[in-house]
C-alpha cells in the first residue's frame, strides 16, 4: 500500500470515549503526542452516546452532547483530520481513508466504534436507522419531528432499546411504537430492572414483543416466526454492535464476530496497534461506554510507552457496572449488581454523571 504520509509516529482513529479520556489525560498531565501525530474522525465532533436518549427526548441540545475535537487534538500536539477509515493493512502499517489518503504509521490506536447489528434478511423496503453512529439517528430524528411517522419499530431489548423507545415516545407522542426483543427484555440485567422497564413501556403505550426475533423485512413488513408482525415506516436498530467490514481484511486477529482481539494492555495481534471500545474484543468487557471510559487511561499511558516495554499498563474490566437507563422524562432506572430501583433521584444522578463527563473532557474555553 503506497503511503502519502510515510512516517506518522502515532495515528489515533476515532473520537470514542477511550480516546477522549486519553487526550484529556495527556492535557491534564502536560504530555504531548509525538510531533506529526494525527487524530482521524469522520466528524469534527465527538458525540457522547450516554446523552442520546436525553437529546431525542428534548432534554439536551446537540451542543451539550458533543465535544469539538480540533482543540483537544491541538492541545496534545496532534492534527485532526475529518475523514473515515476505509482499510487497514496491519502488516504494512498503513491505513486508507475514504478521501483516498494513504497514511503510514509507527503506532496506531483504534477507537473507531462499531456498526449496528443487522441479524435479519432485508429487501431494502424499510429504512434501517442505527442507534450508532450518533449523527445518523439525530438527522433522522429531526426529519421525524417535522413529519412524524405513523409507526416505528425498535429492535433490541437491551438498555439502548429501552432508552431510545422511551425517548422517542416523548418526542413523537402520536407515533405508534413497537419494541422487539430477540430474548427477554434486559436479559443481561437483574430481573427487577426488567420488571420496572416493562411497567414503564406499558405506561408509555409501547407494544412490547419479547423472545420474538425479527427474521426478515419484506415489502415494508417485519416478519417473525414466519408471519408479518408489523408494518412500520422505519426500523430503529438498537441491536448491539457489529464489526466494521475493514476489520476482517486488516490482517489483525479478530474474534468470531469480527472484532479486533486485544490483550490486557489493549494491544492487538500486532504490538504497534492498540484498540479500545466497541471495535475491540476482550473477555468480560461488554461493548459499552462504561467500559470504554475505563480503557482511556490505559490507552493514554501505553501509547506514549515503547510497545514492548514491561511498563505497559493493564486494563482490568470492572466486575460489575452501574446501569442507569434514562426514561426521557428526567427519571431513570438504576441497577447495580442484583439491586434495581427507579425514580427522579436516579435520573438526577445520571444527568450529573453525564454532564460531569462532558465538563471534564472539554477544554475550559469550549464551555459547558
Amino acid at each position: 500500500m503506497h503511503t502519502s504520509h510515510p512516517h506518522v509516529p502515532l495515528v489515533m482513529v476515532g473520537g470514542g470515549h477511550a480516546h477522549l479520556v486519553a487526550l484529556r489525560q495527556w492535557i491534564a498531565d502536560g504530555q504531548r503526542a509525538p510531533a506529526g501525530s494525527l487524530l482521524i474522525n469522520a466528524q469534527p465532533y465527538a458525540w457522547y452516546s450516554g446523552m442520546l436518549p436525553g437529546l431525542l427526548a428534548g432534554r439536551f441540545s446537540a451542543a451539550q452532547c458533543s465535544i469539538e475535537l480540533a482543540p483537544l487534538a491541538a492541545a496534545c500536539g496532534m492534527e485532526l483530520i475529518c475523514d473515515a477509515l476505509l482499510a487497514l493493512d496491519a502488516n504494512s502499517q498503513a491505513i486508507l481513508l475514504a478521501s483516498g489518503k494513504r497514511i503510514g504509521f509507527a503506532k496506531l490506536s483504534l477507537n473507531a466504534g462499531a456498526l449496528p447489528a443487522v441479524d435479519f434478511v432485508t429487501d431494502g423496503s424499510l429504512p434501517l436507522v442505527g442507534a450508532k453512529p450518533f449523527p445518523g439517528i439525530v438527522h433522522q430524528w429531526h426529519t421525524w419531528q417535522a413529519q412524524p411517522p405513523e409507526q416505528l419499530a425498535i429492535l433490541g431489548g437491551g438498555a439502548a432499546g429501552v432508552e431510545l423507545t422511551l425517548a422517542l415516545r416523548i418526542s413523537l407522542p402520536q407515533t405508534h411504537l413497537s419494541l422487539f426483543c430477540r430474548s427477554g427484555l434486559l436479559a443481561s440485567h437483574p430481573p427487577r430492572l426488567a420488571q420496572l422497564a416493562r411497567a414503564r413501556l406499558s405506561k408509555a403505550a409501547v407494544k412490547l414483543y419479547e423472545k420474538l426475533p425479527i427474521e426478515r423485512v419484506r415489502d415494508g413488513k417485519l416478519y417473525a416466526a414466519g408471519r408479518a408482525v408489523a408494518q412500520p415506516d422505519a426500523v430503529v436498530l438498537a441491536t448491539g454492535a457489529a464489526a466494521a467490514d475493514w476489520q476482517a481484511t486488516s490482517g489483525l486477529e479478530c474474534d468470531a464476530q469480527g472484532f479486533i482481539r486485544i490483550d490486557a494492555q489493549l494491544r492487538s495481534s500486532h504490538a504497534c496497534i492498540f484498540a479500545a471500545g466497541d471495535c475491540a474484543s476482550l473477555p468480560n468487557t461488554p461493548h459499552s461506554g462504561v467500559y470504554a471510559v475505563r480503557q482511556g487511561p490505559v490507552i493514554a499511558h501505553n501509547l506514549l510507552t515503547d510497545a514492548d516495554s514491561s511498563t505497559l499498563q493493564h486494563y482490568q474490566p470492572q466486575a460489575r457496572a452501574l446501569a442507569l437507563l434514562a426514561c426521557g422524562d428526567g427519571t431513570a432506572l438504576l441497577s447495580y449488581g442484583p439491586l434495581a430501583t427507579q425514580g427522579r433521584l436516579a435520573g438526577e444522578l445520571k444527568d450529573w454523571l453525564d454532564l460531569r463527563f462532558m465538563r471534564e473532557h472539554r477544554l475550559p474555553e469550549q464551555g459547558d
